[in-house]
Order: structure tokens, then sequence, then C-alpha cells
């Protein structure tokens, strides 16, 4: 198990979408544009510019090869966050956050190289029906 580093990571660079509606399809609640696919390094960030009513994230769920990380889980501000990984072509570019009795959220993952301009037009794409909550820089 890998402990992340105490020190206040980065903010995420995170656009949320509009809350979903009881018996709603599953789609996609947000975009994240990490600045890397090391889980270690961004989930920290990722996870401290959450939403505060999303609860306490236990597990994490992402796709594909090109992401690293630590087999198992990691410690997050005392906390053990599981971690797994899919190839699901249906979760392509995404990651699947859990919180136990809270729900789940899914997030389109905008690639770490992607240029600011490419990064806001996949995010707004991602979110188009309400305004950011949260930030982007």
């Amino acid at each position: 198990m890998t402990t992340a580093s105490p020190l206040r990571p980065p903010s995420a660079r995170l656009r949320l979408g509009a809350s979903r509606q009881g018996g709603s399809a599953r789609r996609i609640d947000g975009a994240w544009w990490p600045r890397s696919y090391d889980l270690t390094g961004e989930l920290p960030g990722l996870l401290a510019g959450l939403p505060h009513h999303w609860g306490r994230i236990s597990s994490v769920l992402v796709n594909g090869a090109m992401w690293s990380f630590p087999q198992g889980g990691m410690l997050v501000e005392d906390q053990v966050v599981h971690l797994r990984r899919t190839g699901s072509p249906r979760a392509e570019h995404t990651v699947c956050l859990l919180a136990p009795g809270h729900g789940r959220w899914d997030l389109f993952v905008v690639p770490p190289a992607a240029t600011d301009a490419e990064a806001e037009r996949l995010m707004a794409a991602a979110t188009p029906e309400d305004p950011p909550v949260g930030h982007t820089a």
C-alpha cells in the first residue's frame, strides 16, 4: 500500500456537471484533467477538489493500461482508497469514484498532454448542462 504525500497536492483541474436526477441513465458527472497518468500523484489532488457532499471516496476504478498505480490501494488523508483497473471499451477515458452510502461518479479524463484549448473544449463537452463547479485552472 502506498501513502500519498502529506503535502497539499496541486489543485485538481476539475469541472463538474449538473447533479444527476434519480432514475436517469448513467452519464458523465464531470471532467478531470490530470497532469500525468500517475494515479499515486494525481489522486490526492482530485479527491481534495471534490464536493464535500460526495462523501469519502473509498474506491477508484480507472480505465486503460496507461495509468500507473500500486497494487491494491493507497492511503490518502488517513483513508485507504482501493484502486482497480478495467479494460472496458464502454468506460474508455473515464475514472469511476465510489463512496459507500453516497454514490458513484464517473469523470471523463482529459489526456494530460492536451493543450489548454483542447482541455477546455473536452471539459465543456463532457459537462454541457450547467456552468462549472470547481475550477479548471
